[in-house]
């Protein structure tokens, strides 16, 4: 992979930097298999969900597949910010594991002999709403159990940890919850927990304070029902490093330790970052000027893991030819239909859902929007775009998806238009803009634009769109502050879109 213009975190000279990801990977778990590392992620509607990320040395990550092809019908629509909540992954008597709360479900779980190959249909552990970040621990007998958080939202409960029994198997909760931890004192929404056994004490490590602010939580207990004492072991400090919190723990071989956790970062989402971490009395500490009471903060450089091997510097795939397809970074807005796309010598062909409202053509709310995950501060991505001609309004679109977004996209009248949106909290759209447009009397291989440049700590950031007609003059036509989604960073977008149908052609997406 060529690495030029790309975020990597591997230094070339024995250290790192964080964050290892500068992608919105929110709410990451972390397992180690023998000298092999996986990653998965929250995905929330977004399909093929539950990403699955590969390492050798915590640092270096490939993407590597999904283990949700599609969601349950109700996703065949975008419902943002509900579906895959905050997974854990684990690998269990030959099996590897993947369990996450949906809010309006439950419990859902799927598993795989090949973390390469087809995971297992998704199946409902335990039926509920408001069952959130979940995580499962077989004991040493070979009894499982599950810790769990609640949503607010969804059953009025907050701040407490539950356990319950499962089968096994690990595929039904056979036993009623006991709230094992009630943070709203000590820790205010304590959510996100992971479950682990070590030296005969069971431990939750969970964050708490809230996502912009809040810190990471150490329990431990000699019995799995707890009670649990709780020590605060990560928390910003002098860093600029806010909300260092929610991940995952791995013991290497050489018995290093390490966290995985994430930064929230509003529009560009929830970054993730890399920590050193000690055994002290019987508590985890993590990162560094670890003070008496064991809380730590976070490093920005480090020396890496000592896995006792060379790993290849990587980063996460971006630009696109579509010459072997969609590639794997790819994600759609709801459960993908095959009518939606075809690769032809062209590129890659998007077809245009027939839509009857304003509301249903809006791209917030359209199933067939082809995104993925910004890799960067700041980049700038272009397209090169065909569409026939006259077929009812149709549009080929490049744009940032989030409560507020945006496109540029080429018209079939041979004209490209600049158009914002916006999305209320609830999901709720008001009507799209046309901001500026311009007839170009061009159809054929047009470029579009979209320079991205994030400000005031990559907090924030500005969209230029900008257009060619020959791929070597750009012409300026608006720009707009783009803000993440609901419970996500900002994504890139493609997409056509026309009430009568239609398709266009994308040659190639290039991230730069």
């Amino acid at each position: 992979m060529d690495l030029k213009g790309k975020w990597t975190a591997d230094l070339g000279n024995g250290k790192y930097r964080n964050p290892i990801l500068y992608a919105d990977y929110s709410d990451p778990d972390v397992i180690r298999v023998g000298k092999d590392f996986y990653m998965t992620a929250s995905s929330f509607t977004y399909v093929p969900g539950l990403p699955i990320l590969h390492s050798t040395d915590l640092v270096n990550w490939e993407l590597i597949n999904y283990a949700a092809k599609e969601l349950q019908p109700r996703y065949d629509k975008p419902v943002h910010g509900c579906g895959v909540w905050a997974p854990s992954i684990r690998f269990h008597d030959g099996k590897f594991y993947i369990y996450y709360g949906d809010p309006d479900i439950g419990i859902m779980m799927t598993c795989t002999e090949d973390i390469y190959g087809e995971w297992s249909p998704l199946v409902c552990v335990k039926e509920g709403v408001g069952f959130i970040d979940t995580c499962p621990l077989w004991d040493d007998d070979g009894r499982a159990y599950i810790v769990h958080g609640y949503a607010n939202s969804r059953c009025g409960i907050k701040s407490k940890l539950a356990v319950c029994e499962m089968t096994p198997d690990g595929t039904k909760v056979i036993s009623e919850d006991v709230i094992v931890f009630d943070g709203t004192i000590s820790h205010p929404t304590l959510e996100g927990p992971k479950f682990y056994k070590r030296e005969g004490m069971y431990y939750i490590m969970a964050p708490a304070g809230g996502v912009p602010t809040g810190w990471e939580v150490v329990l431990r207990s000699k019995n799995v029902y707890g009670p649990y004492e709780d020590r605060i072991v990560l928390r910003q400090g002098k860093t600029d490093i806010n909300g260092p919190h929610q991940g995952g723990w791995v013991e290497l071989e050489n018995g290093e330790n390490w966290f995985i956790h994430f930064q929230d970062l509003e529009v560009i989402g929830r970054i993730i970052h890399l920590q050193p971490c000690k055994w002290v009395n019987g508590w985890l500490t993590m990162g560094e000027n670890v003070d008496s009471g064991l809380c730590g903060q976070p490093v920005k450089v480090h020396e890496k893991p000592n896995t006792g091997s060379v790993s290849e510097i990587k980063a996460i795939a971006t630009s696109d030819d579509f010459k072997n397809g969609l590639g794997i970074q790819w994600q759609w807005q709801g459960n993908n239909k095959k009518e939606w796309y075809d690769i032809t010598e062209k590129g890659l062909r998007l077809y245009a859902m027939k839509t009857e409202t304003e509301e249903e053509s809006n791209m917030w709310n359209l199933p067939n929007v082809c995104t993925q995950l910004w890799q960067a501060p700041s980049m700038t991505v272009t397209v090169k775009v065909s569409i026939p001609r006259g077929v009812g309004k149709c549009k080929a679109a490049l744009g940032i998806q989030g409560l507020k977004h945006g496109y540029i996209a080429l018209v079939d009248d041979g004209s490209v238009e600049f158009v914002t949106g916006e999305a209320s909290r609830d999901s709720k759209t008001s009507a799209e803009h046309v901001e500026a447009d311009k007839i170009i009397s061009q159809t054929e291989n047009v470029y579009l634009r979209m320079e991205i440049i994030s400000r005031v700590n990559a907090m924030d950031a500005l969209a230029r769109c900008s257009y060619s007609t020959d791929g070597n003059e750009f012409f300026y036509l608006g720009e707009f502050k783009p803000a993440q989604g609901k419970w996500v960073g900002a994504k890139h977008a493609i997409f056509c879109a026309g009430k009568d149908g239609g398709y266009a052609d994308f040659e190639y997406f290039d991230v730069k």
